[in-house]
């Protein structure tokens, strides 16, 4: 799996490919809808299947005072596109330059110029270049006059609505975490690199991995069942805060798993941490006594939670 800068020219050997175009954040079913699209065209055509995206998402430039949002990074992406089939992923740097390319240059430019693509898949909605002027019916014309056809995917609906990204945000908002799995086909999952904390976890029984959430949407503050999938693959379970740790001062905005059976050094190691359950809302505690009991049932929780996944 190669990722490509979107504004420079392609590889020869990737040149021709059919090129799914959106902005993917979440790769939920809608996306996979799309991307999975575009790579059966392309095995039929025999074509390359390449996934083109935009970091940072466009919100970002327009609207920078918004609240961390993300579902994916970059790096889940190219993992995700590589599992569905796709050769690249092209990212395509989205700033004021891309921003103010018109349609028909972002056609002429970056798909024709620069990845010199031999079709196009989208979904139906899907708008681009300067004030979202271009449009599929937009770039269905253009790609006939130029040589390649671009085709659209519809929306994929589940119990009675849409499949979305604000959907799926909303959900795990609510700590809705069954209907965000479904929708997204796998949890949602935080990778980050542990980090230095206090340490108060190891003196009370539980040492946890702290990781800042970043860029990522913020999930239900509480208490989580979760897995952890280290950098050398290795699975753990445990159980994670999540929130801002109203027990301690000063507050600070965390992921922090505990792993069950675990006693190795994490700091300093990437890991992917899977909201699996929401077992309860953050609570402040009086006492460090009652705060080891709540989190014995926590953890007793998760357990049987994690049990029952893998039963």
């Amino acid at each position: 799996m190669e990722r490509l800068d979107g504004s420079s020219a392609v590889p020869s050997r990737l040149a021709g490919g059919i090129v799914a175009l959106g902005n993917f954040d979440g790769f939920h079913l809608g996306h996979q809808a799309v991307v999975g699209r575009a790579v059966a065209r392309a095995k039929a055509e025999g074509r390359p299947a390449l996934v083109a995206t935009f970091d940072p998402h466009p919100v970002r430039l327009f609207r920078p005072e918004t609240p961390p949002f993300r579902l994916t990074t970059l790096d889940q992406r190219e993992r995700l596109f590589a599992a569905a089939g796709a050769d690249a992923m092209v990212v395509f740097g989205f700033d004021a330059a891309l921003a103010a390319l018109t349609a028909e240059a972002f056609v002429d430019e970056r798909l024709v110029g620069a990845l010199r693509v031999g079709g196009v898949v989208t979904g139906e909605d899907f708008t681009f270049g300067k004030g979202k002027a271009g449009n599929a019916a937009m770039l269905a014309a253009r790609g006939e006059a130029l040589g390649f056809a671009a085709e659209t995917v519809g929306a994929v609906s589940l119990d009675g609505e849409p499949v979305s990204s604000s959907r799926i945000r909303d959900a795990l908002r609510r700590g809705d975490l069954a209907t965000a799995t479904t929708l997204l086909t796998r949890p949602f999952a935080i990778r980050g690199t542990v980090q230095h904390g206090d340490k108060v976890g190891r003196t009370i029984g539980y040492p946890t991995a702290n990781i800042d959430l970043g860029s990522y949407l913020r999930p239900a503050y509480g208490i989580y069942a979760v897995t952890g999938r280290l950098d050398d693959g290795t699975v753990l379970q445990g159980a994670a805060n999540l929130g801002i740790r109203p027990s301690f001062n000063p507050p600070k905005e965390l992921l922090e798993p505990y792993f069950f059976d675990f006693s190795g050094d994490l700091y300093g190691r990437d890991i992917e941490v899977a909201l699996i359950e929401y077992l309860r809302p953050e609570a402040k505690f009086e006492s460090l006594d009652d705060l080891i009991r709540q989190m014995d049932i926590d953890c007793a929780k998760a357990k049987a939670v994690l049990s029952a996944r893998n039963a």
